[in-house]
């Protein structure tokens, strides 16, 4: 192995350490505008930076958080005393990383579906990135299940969109987190769910295969095999792990290091217990890990609200979500200590 694809490797490794995970702060500017209106906050650069400080300078939280996710905003951004954030993270031994893609757009011709942009220049964009600090980047494609959907197309370009990001970032040094999503969005079942997340997967690894990406410098960060929001009945927390596990299993090969799954809209406690049973499971070849937004931000940004006199309270708030997700890593989570 060339001395790039074992730092890769290394990285890659460090991401999903025993007992961490992955903070994303990496909000584009309309949803976290979206987030902010919530609390009556405008949505300005400062109040922007503000508030991904107030997670970044929470004490002691390199103790499970091993690398944050951010916008291209916050990774130009620092400090009051202009530490720049990347340096700031760095120095707390948590990894700084990058959203690269540019959005998912209308899929042409498929009414429905979406297609995730940003390849024009990202060999540019990297070379930027690496410069400022980032270490690992994220990539988001949008599944949708509906009438007929997920079709083929939408699959078969998504998946070959991601393998050209993840080429090109571990060609530039950087680990490539690989983000299909298929969306909570709809009423459909949990079967539904695990079929397009399958194709999805399959897809995926096939292209990355294709693209000559070595897997073992490869984070993948996907959904859990859900229910729909509006679905009339809700898988449990055992369905939702015994499914998603199930799913991993056939088609995750064992050279990734590991899995980081993202909340995709669910409550704090409900991502947490759902990554605690798949824990609880194990036996897998890789590490299962979390990669979450609003799961370990949405107390923090209640109690917050906009206001210095309100750091600390929120900071406690975020410390204590984000060991509760580490608890859960180890499979020792329990409802009770949302109590405590």
């Amino acid at each position: 192995m060339s001395g790039t694809l074992q730092e890769l490797r290394e990285t890659a490794l460090a991401l999903v350490a025993p007992g961490k995970g992955l903070l994303a702060v990496d909000e584009s500017f309309e949803t976290i505008e979206k987030r902010f209106v919530k609390i009556s906050l405008p949505s300005t650069e400062e109040n922007r930076r503000a508030y991904r400080e107030l997670f970044f300078t929470t004490p002691g939280i390199a103790e499970f958080i091993s690398g944050i996710i951010m916008f291209d905003e916050t990774m130009r951004q620092g400090a009051p005393h202009g530490k720049p954030f990347p340096q700031l993270l760095a120095e707390q031994g948590i990894m700084p990383g990058i959203k690269v893609d540019r959005g998912a757009k209308p899929l042409a011709g498929f009414p429905g579906e979406k297609i995730t942009e940003g390849l024009d220049g990202l060999r540019e964009r990297f070379e930027e990135y690496k410069k400022l600090g980032a270490r690992f980047a994220k990539w988001r494609a949008v599944i949708t299940i509906g009438d007929g959907l997920p079709t083929p197309y939408c699959i078969s370009a998504n998946a070959h969109a991601l393998s050209r990001y993840a080429a090109l970032a571990e060609e530039a040094g950087i680990v490539p987190v690989v983000e299909p999503e298929v969306v909570m969005d709809g009423g459909h079942s949990i079967e539904a769910c695990e079929n397009a997340t399958a194709e999805i997967l399959k897809a995926l690894f096939d292209e990355l295969y294709r693209a000559g990406v070595d897997l073992s410098g490869v984070i993948l960060k996907t959904n859990m095999v859900l229910s729909g929001k509006d679905a009339s009945e809700q898988a449990s927390v055992e369905e939702v792990a015994s499914a998603t596990i199930q799913t991993l299993r056939r088609l995750v090969p064992p050279a990734l290091p590991g899995v980081a799954f993202l909340s995709g809209g669910q409550s704090e406690g409900r991502a947490t217990a759902n990554l605690n049973a798949m824990n609880v499971k194990g036996d897998c070849p890789w590490e299962l890990s979390f990669s979450f937004a609003r799961a370990l931000q949405d107390s923090a940004l209640k109690t917050w609200q906009g206001r210095a006199e309100n750091k600390a309270a929120a900071q406690a708030c975020f410390y204590r979500r984000a060991k509760l997700n580490s608890i859960a890593r180890y499979g020792k989570y329990t409802a009770e200590m949302e109590k405590e």
